[in-house]
């Protein structure tokens, strides 16, 4: 798991001050790791993130909004880092008005000036109209607070092309610390601008005095010679002569300047097109312009660019201006189309999302780009989830499967453990084969749900970030300068919210189904098995990788509730979950039955001081393992319902349940019933710690049938006390229903197997010592009608009492809790043949009488301890059928008999006073 950052360290920014919209640079410390980990940016309390520009770990760019604060801090938020801080502030100017001789950053709409004098529209030109400094002497700007001028001269401006305008207040802005000499100096300059609008017309009038002259000198002459001669003659005839005088003069001065002349007027016109040529070579540029700022990807410029000739030429009607705007708008259209393929090219970041929406948006563009943009991705998202399935399929069927590596939420099989804790349980070292034990080859559907959920949560961030920003109208402005086209975003998002919570949905629906594929094909319909199934299926996933599975899409649901989607669109994602569990658990307890299956060839057959295996620990530590490998599955995390909230996932758990506990209990049948042939014996021995014990079990370390039925006996016994409870424990620990069902079947399944075991045993030990009886008591040619007087009990109830010790010793060399058991089970059937055998007897002598109470006595006194009311009872039966004694004498003698039986058989029958003892203590 890798550490956790710093926090974000603002350090620096440039500028450190400026009005909104300013391009600020931040500089400092773990601003990220990159731009999808940056995940706030404020600048005095507003919010910066959507202009921000990633551009390293310690410099940040971005544009300052409006804000309500004058002065503030620049907080950096990061997923890796969290919220940051910052040493440095940033001082929020408020805007001023630019001149049109004011250099300025960004460009300016110029307008139609009025002349405010006589109220004419005159197309004055804005430079002649506005100079920078009409006084003519340096400027001085006081530092009066604006708001304080303001409260001054309410409703006038400091603005002298302002019908408003208050020279007062201009004097105090500019001229504040002015002395009186200089404005006097400002009072001439203004005197002389004044002056200037008519030196064009003297200087006219000035150029043409010595024309005049000889014109009103010609006109005198004429009209003194007309007053001389007095004649209207001469008049007439003077008149005419002047007339072609003038018309001769005339007529030779264009001969003369014809040629000067027409150079004259070409030269005019040369200049009059080099005038208009400098004068409009903004647009007779442009299109060119418009080319190379789209070559270098300046498409800012190219808007401004086009903004500007639009509100000066867009509605002209000199021909010439109009070819040069048409070509300006092909180019404009040229480049509409090319920012449009841009923004539904695929992948695409969020921020150029953004700008091309803000560029097309800017340009004009027709349809709704945005809405496009969010279809375009839309059909992105879906085709890269279809395209990550068909590749893991073709790699399947290729055979190429990748590596994954696991984290420890993944377990070996309990089988492999349950080696481990019964190797370390006998004090053995045990010593793993293998240190890389936690690296599995994950199936190939384990590795496509990884990538598929991974896909999904890198891509529908963006997509639902773009789908917030369409809807609240920041796509266009952060700052309200483009209300309009906010309002008309805001209008269009409104009118299509069903349609993008389809988007969402179908997204969703895909992915589930396609994890359904994969996983849980049976859960599809028919006919979407092709669309989103085609895996092979050749056997089912582990519990484990199910496991892994549900964390990974538990995971993913977490990060997509994290974008605020509403729950209603994830919830398909909860039901898929929900199904894994399901599922999870199904497979895991099946998995666990296979392996308890397989705890058959685990058995070592040796015996500890209780005369157990380890063969129930195994169990109840493979039942407990599996368990807690579904902790995290059957655990509910926020939003999801219980797993067992269904009454058919109860009964399904519960009869597997049902059926794990059976199967262990096959396998102790199995064990306890295998012909000795198919025992491996190579590796039992016995435990002898115990100074209980006589020996080991066998000379040769093999084991008899048996000894194998009174080890299983001993193991069903501990399972009933203590296993099979603490495995209903665990089983209620963890939630599973139906806890008290599953325990009763398998009690009573374990039962009856322990009652058909012991059935077993005491058949295998009881009869031949029944059988042994009738013919030694009968052993040559004994009658009861005549036989001498007793000596002694015979060797026939001897070789009987030997045979049962040896019962005792060997069950007691297995367990000392199964002697009571068995001994009173034994003892209950020699008595009920010795009744029978008596009771068969027609008559009996007075020592045959004696010679058989004498027997029944011995065995009765000697197996006291483990007679029962049944073995009493056949004791009884047995007495009653004999003659009772007639004398005191023969009372004596049966007396002598049975201390001297007892005298002699002593160290025999102190088996049964031991354990006698022992038995009385547990």
């Amino acid at each position: 798991m890798s550490r956790a950052r710093q926090p974000p360290l603002v350090t620096g920014i440039s500028p450190n001050e400026g009005i909104s919209w300013t391009k600020v640079t931040i500089r400092g410390e773990n601003l990220g790791t990159g731009p999808t980990d940056l995940i706030g940016l404020t600048i005095c309390g507003h919010n910066c993130l959507l202009t921000a520009e990633w551009m390293s770990a310690s410099k940040i760019v971005c544009r300052v909004g409006q804000a309500k604060n004058d002065k503030g801090d620049i907080i950096v938020t990061t997923k890796s880092g969290g919220k940051g801080t910052s040493t440095v502030s940033f001082k929020l100017l408020k805007p001023e008005k630019i001149g049109i001789l004011d250099q300025s950053a960004v460009w300016v709409d110029e307008m139609n000036y009025y002349d405010m004098r006589t109220d004419r529209n005159k197309g004055i030109p804005p430079l002649s109209l506005r100079p920078a400094n009409p006084l003519g002497i340096e400027i001085d700007k006081g530092r009066f607070p604006q708001k304080d001028l303001e409260a001054l001269f309410p409703g006038m401006s400091a603005d002298f092309t302002s019908e408003n305008f208050s020279a007062a207040w201009y004097l105090i802005e500019n001229h504040s610390t002015t002395s009186f000499d200089q404005l006097k100096t400002a009072v001439v300059n203004l005197k002389k601008q004044a002056n200037k609008k008519n030196e064009g017309s003297l200087a006219y009038v000035k150029g043409g005095l010595s024309t005049f002259f000889e014109a009103q000198d010609a006109l005198s002459a004429i009209h003194q010679k007309l007053e001389a001669d007095g004649t209207e003659k001469v008049e007439g005839s003077m008149t005419q002569k002047l007339e072609n005088v003038l018309n001769r003069a005339s007529n030779t001065a264009d001969t003369l300047f014809q040629e000067v002349l027409g150079r004259k007027d070409k030269a005019d016109s040369t200049r009059n097109a080099l005038n208009v040529l400098q004068r409009f070579k903004f647009l007779f540029n442009l299109p060119l312009n418009i080319e190379r700022n789209i070559q270098k990807g300046d498409y800012d410029v190219v808007i401004n660019d086009y903004e500007k000739a639009k509100s000066l030429f867009g509605k002209t009607e000199v021909q010439v201006f109009k070819k040069y705007y048409a070509e300006v708008e092909t180019k404009i259209e040229a480049l509409r189309k090319r920012l449009l393929d841009k923004l539904l090219e695929t992948p695409s970041t969020l921020h150029d999302q953004k700008r091309y929406i803000r560029y097309l948006s800017d340009l004009h563009a027709p349809g709704d780009p945005a809405w496009q943009c969010i279809g375009a991705q839309h059909q992105w998202i879906l085709q890269l989830m279809h395209n990550c399935k068909e590749n893991y399929v073709k790699e399947q069927k290729g055979k190429d499967i990748p590596m994954l590596d696991l984290d420890s939420d993944v377990r070996p099989s309990p089988i492999g453990h349950l080696g481990q804790t019964a190797s370390l349980k006998r004090g053995s070292s045990f010593q793993s084969g293998r240190d890389d034990a936690w690296r599995y080859k994950a199936p190939q559907q384990v590795v496509f749900v990884e990538k598929l959920t991974k896909l999904v949560v890198s891509q529908l961030p963006n997509f639902w970030k773009l789908w917030i920003s369409y809807v609240n109208g920041s796509l266009f402005s952060e700052t309200a300068e483009k209300s309009g086209q906010m309002e008309r975003s805001k209008k269009n998002a409104r009118q299509r919210q069903n349609d993008f919570k389809k988007m969402i949905q179908e997204v969703m629906h895909s992915l589930v189904k396609l994890i359904r594929g994969a996983l849980l094909p049976f859960s599809l319909r028919e006919g979407e098995s092709r669309q989103y199934g085609g895996w092979e299926m050749k056997s089912e996933l582990s519990g484990q990788w199910l496991t892994h599975v549900i964390q990974t899409v538990r995971l993913s649901s977490e990060s997509l509730t994290a974008l605020e989607i509403p729950n209603d669109m994830l919830q398909i994602i909860q039901d898929l979950i929900l199904d894994l569990r399901v599922r999870c658990i199904i497979v895991t307890l099946q998995h666990t039955a296979e392996d308890i299956k397989r705890l058959a060839e685990k058995e070592d057959w040796v015996v500890d001081n209780e005369g157990l295996t380890s063969l129930p620990s195994q169990f109840e530590q493979c039942i407990v393992h599996s368990l807690q490998s579904l902790k995290t599955v059957l655990d509910c995390k926020p939003g999801e319902a219980s797993v067992f909230q269904q009454q058919k996932t109860q009964e399904d758990v519960c009869q597997l349940s049902i059926g794990i506990m059976q199967v262990f209990i096959d396998c102790l049948e199995q064990l306890s019933t295998k012909p000795d042939g198919d025992i491996d014996t190579a590796h039992l021995s016995v435990d002898v710690s115990s100074p209980d014990l006589f020996g080991s079990i066998h000379e040769d370390s093999s084991l008899s049938s048996e000894q194998r039925l009174l080890i299983a006996l001993s193991n069903c016994r501990y399972l009933e006390r203590h296993t099979f409870l603490n495995i209903a424990e665990h089983f209620e620990k963890h939630g599973f229903q139906g806890v008290e069902k599953i325990t009763q079947v398998s009690m009573e399944s374990l039962k009856e197997l322990d009652q058909r075991l012991f059935e077993m045993y005491i058949e295998f030990k009881a009869d031949p010592i029944v059988g042994s009886l009738e013919p030694g008591i009968y052993a040559g040619y004994f009658d009861w009608k005549d036989c001498l007087v007793p000596a002694g009990v015979r060797n026939y109830l001897k070789e009987a009492l030997v045979n049962i010790i040896a019962v005792h010793a060997e069950v007691f060399t297995i367990s000392k809790d199964l002697v009571p058991r068995v001994m009173s089970r034994v003892v209950e059937a020699v008595s009920e043949e010795l009744s029978r055998l008596m009771q068969c007897v027609s008559s009996f002598s007075k020592n045959g009488a004696l010679q058989a109470r004498l027997e029944i006595c011995a065995l009765r006194d000697t197996v006291a301890i483990y007679l029962t009311p049944e073995s009493n009872s056949s004791f009884k039966q047995a007495l009653e059928a004999l003659p009772q004694l007639s004398s005191g004498t023969e009372k004596k003698l049966l007396e002598e008999l049975l201390n001297k039986f007892k005298s002699s058989m002593h160290l025999q029958l102190t088996c049964f006073q031991a354990s006698s003892s022992a038995m009385m203590k547990t």
